[in-house]
């Protein structure tokens, strides 16, 4: 069987040179006799594994020595409350940016251990823009400001942040290494690596060492952010695997130039996609064009009777996983660093027959 063109949300399309890569040492990885699945997390391989793994990503991110590499597991769900759990400690408060889908998620957790400011909402709109920065008003008093720069089901997207003197943490599910960004601005990035990074199973953790000490010893071993520092993300067996396909990926990513090359290829494909739905009367895309993702791209046809027949033919013309999230319904391409410019022109070009056919 030949490979599709996946366009899921999430777990994603991964690189084929990573996968070929994985494939040649599913069985013996460097001559140990043994698969990466199969060896110790605390054998000499595998802490070279995650040595490297962290190596490459701060220099891919340009990660400076104030900041601390975590590999923690649960999706990003999980953080949505180990967040507040571990940062809110001697507060009274945070301050959310709401957003879509997930940052509603992220808030809904964060108010059991507090009360929560929305500094900004787009929900009176349906979710289809950002916030503008100066519509948001931020408690400065509060523990930290939480923001979600992509909704990965709404498709929106920002990129600018408020002058703040409280932590910043984002939610980089599926924009992380997908564009430049300056570390330095955040208390802490996580992400679910089942996006940009690699499959399901890892969450990256990105956080300012100054904000480690806000973790207290009452809370659960696992869930301490202190502890999973202070063990090298090894207080119990990580996911050892998702952790070498993330190394193997961020391997792939140097090669191909690293974040700023990925990022022009990124915005050639979604200029690519926008551009064609923008020209047509049969398609039509929710998002403020200010406030697009380059990442997840929803769109609709003007008559809704048709989009079962496209989605049936778009599999068959071999472009998978194009519906919709199950809560917004119409089309959704997830056009991830693995996806590559040849995945979306083949897209487009079906977009355009299937128009043609049908409009």
């Amino acid at each position: 069987m030949s490979r599709v063109y996946n366009f899921c949300s999430g777990p994603a399309a991964l690189p084929e040179e990573v996968l070929l890569k994985a494939q040649g040492e599913m069985l013996d990885w460097h001559g140990t006799g043994v698969s990466v699945m199969e060896m110790s997390h605390r054998s000499d391989e595998f802490v070279s594994i995650l040595r490297s793994a962290k190596e490459r990503l701060s220099r891919l991110l340009n990660i400076s020595d104030e900041y601390e590499i975590l590999f923690a597991q649960g999706g990003a769900s999980t953080l949505f409350s180990q967040i507040p759990a571990n940062l809110m400690v001697g507060f009274d408060r945070s301050c959310y940016l709401d957003t879509g889908v997930w940052s509603v998620k992220a808030i809904k957790e964060a108010k059991k251990y507090g009360d929560v400011s929305i500094v900004a909402s787009s929900k009176e709109d349906g979710y289809t823009y950002s916030p503008a920065l100066k519509d948001w008003v931020i408690d400065e008093s509060a523990a930290y400001l939480h923001i979600t720069p992509n909704e990965t089901i709404g498709g929106v997207e920002f990129v600018d942040l408020p002058e703040t003197s409280l932590p910043i943490i984002a939610d980089l599910s599926s924009t992380i290494l997908s564009r430049e960004i300056d570390v330095s601005k955040f208390g802490m990035i996580y992400a679910g690596a089942q996006k940009n990074v690699g499959p399901a199973g890892v969450v990256i953790c990105i956080i300012r060492k100054d904000l480690l000490a806000r973790s207290q010893s009452s809370l659960p071993t696992t869930w301490n952010f202190a502890n999973l520092a202070a063990n090298d993300s090894m207080i119990n067996t990580p996911p050892t695997f998702a952790i070498y396909l993330a190394d193997l990926v961020f391997e792939w990513l140097e090669k191909q130039g690293g974040v700023t090359a990925m990022e022009a290829v990124n915005i050639q494909k979604a200029e690519l996609l926008y551009k064609t739905i923008d020209k047509s009367q049969f398609y039509s895309n929710p998002i403020h064009p200010d406030s697009r993702s380059r990442m997840n791209v929803p769109f609709v046809l003007v008559d809704k009777s048709l989009e079962k027949a496209f989605l049936m033919e778009s599999e068959s013309a071999g472009l998978k996983t194009l519906a919709g999230h199950r809560s917004v319904g119409g089309m959704r391409a997830s056009i991830y660093n693995a996806m590559p410019l040849k995945g979306v022109q083949a897209l487009v070009d079906f977009m355009l027959s299937f128009e043609k056919r049908y409009g």
